[in-house]
């Protein structure tokens, strides 16, 4: 079994169950304790969990960090394809589409039709890359400074091009979504970039599959009174389902 596999596995064992073993996970992967310990700590490191003595407890927040693009782009990627085919289905002909960056928004670009005629601006230069050839589509590339592994663009290029786009519908990436936090992400020069596109925006749909669902990332977006609602692959926690629709947003599960 790959590690992304075990990964998930373990993440979902302690949306069931607060506290597990070490043991527990052990017998349930088919793998060594040792193994499993190794987990704990990159899931951890990541804000997935919480190590406890003889094993892990969940955690509705803790920041660690992100994990990187490769692993990412391998991890959970039925969920990743199914919240792109959500999106895409709230796409109508003509509209000006924002595509925010991650793997997860890279999966709204591969899902829009072939004969989809409209404007898709982003700061994704994957997600442009998508899109380039499909000649009803005109691509919009923000420009600004480049992160590595996601190809994302950010920075005063990037907040003053959106600031001049009046779009129909934005679909946002997000290092986590919580009840009382809101939005969150993993990288400061982004946040702002975001906030602008929510701005400009009709309606604003963050992406998010089950393991972001109750995470706390370092940098705060927004709220979830100022999205239009939330795409993931698993029906959220009840706190947050009620957080998100008490907001007056929608929540949308991928089939």
């Amino acid at each position: 079994m790959l590690a992304a596999e075990r990964h998930r596995r373990i993440c979902a064992a302690l949306r069931d169950k607060r506290v597990v073993r070490t043991e527990e996970f052990a017998r349930m992967l088919g793998v060594s304790a040792e193994t499993v310990r190794r987990d704990l700590v990159v899931l951890e490191r990541r804000g997935s969990l919480v190590r406890v003595h003889g094993g892990a407890t969940s955690t509705a927040g803790g920041f660690g960090e992100e994990a990187s693009f490769a692993e990412r782009s391998t991890t959970d990627r039925e969920a990743k394809v199914a919240i792109g085919r959500a999106a895409a289905a709230l796409v109508r002909p003509g509209q000006t589409v924002i595509i925010d960056v991650g793997t997860t928004a890279v999966e709204v670009a591969r899902a829009l039709p072939q004969n989809h005629r409209g404007i898709v601006a982003t700061c994704s230069l994957l997600a442009a890359a998508e899109l380039a050839g499909r000649p009803g589509v005109e691509v919009l590339v923000s420009g600004g400074r480049l992160r590595a592994g996601d190809l994302a663009c950010s920075g005063a290029h990037a907040n003053g091009f959106f600031a001049d786009l009046n779009a129909d519908v934005a679909f946002l990436g997000s290092g986590g979504v919580d009840a009382a936090a809101g939005l969150t992400d993993f990288h400061l020069d982004e946040v702002a970039g975001r906030r602008v596109m929510i701005a400009n925006t009709v309606r604003s749909y963050v992406l998010a599959d089950a393991r972001k669902l109750g995470r706390v990332a370092p940098h705060r977006v927004c709220g979830l009174d100022e999205i239009d609602g939330l795409i993931t692959d698993e029906t959220p926690p009840p706190t947050l389902r009620a957080a998100i629709e008490d907001a007056g947003g929608a929540v949308v599960v991928a089939g």
